[in-house]
Parts: structure tokens; sequence; C-alpha cells
């Protein structure tokens, strides 16, 4: 009986530690070089266009699905093309930045990735004011007398 009590943790450590490494999934893997993109202050109406470039470190084809912004202000484009095990690739965010002040918006990611399916970008920074005196001038009509 003593023996069956022995061994039992001497098999498990084996079962759990034979073959591939503890806690490898096989499948894609996405790994981004940053999370979170800071566009400072950036002037009303200038770029708000910004990268997140990634990685595929699985060992399979990585398919992003689909790559929302959390407002229509916030607008992503991403590769549909699968993205080969070792390849690069990027994800492009463009903020309207005819929209003074704060920026705080996400853009969830989603992929076959095994270890985050669902993943969330941040972008953040300060859209200044419009410039004083650039509103439109309406011109339509008949002039006045």
């Amino acid at each position: 009986m003593r023996t069956k009590f022995f061994m039992l943790p001497i098999m498990l450590f084996l079962f759990l530690f034979s073959g591939k490494s503890f806690g490898q999934l096989n499948g894609a893997k996405i790994d981004f070089k940053k999370e979170t993109h800071d566009y400072g202050n950036v002037k009303f109406g200038g770029n708000g266009e910004c990268k997140f470039e990634f990685t595929n470190t699985g060992n399979a084809p990585l398919i992003i699905s689909d790559a929302k912004g959390s407002c229509g202000c916030t607008v992503p484009t991403w590769p549909k093309e699968p993205i080969a095990p070792g390849a690069k690739g990027s994800i492009t965010v463009k903020y309207d930045t005819k929209r003074p002040g704060p920026i705080a918006k996400s853009v969830t990611i989603t992929s076959n990735a095994t270890n985050e399916p669902t993943k969330t970008l941040r972008i953040k920074g300060n859209v200044a004011p419009a410039p004083e005196g650039d509103s439109p001038v309406n011109n339509a009509g008949p002039k006045a007398n």
C-alpha cells in the first residue's frame, strides 16, 4: 500500500513533464510589441494613425477574424490573410482627431490564437481644441441685400 502512494506522485510528475514542456500549447500565438499607444498631445485634425505590430510565435497559422473599435471614431484595419508561424504583421488604428479632448479608446482583436483569442489594445492621448475662426461658412442660398 505504501509503495502505491509513493509511486503515484512520481508517475504524476513524469506524466506532466514528459514530452512537451508544461504549459506549452499547440496552435497560433499572438505576441504584440506594445498593447497601448499614447498619442500624447495631437493637433485638431492631426495624424491619428498608429500601428500595433505583432508576431505569430505559435506553430500554426494565425487568423485574425475581427477587430472592433470601441466607437466609430476608432477604426482598425488588420491583415485578412493567415500569418504564418514566425511571421510578423500589424494592425493599424485610425482615430478621428476632429474630436477635441481626451482619447481613451480600445480595439478588441478576435483570432485563433491559443494564448489570447480575444485581445484588447488601447489608445490614449489628447486632441487639442479646434483653431479659432475655422468654423465653416454657409455661402449657399440667396445673398442678403
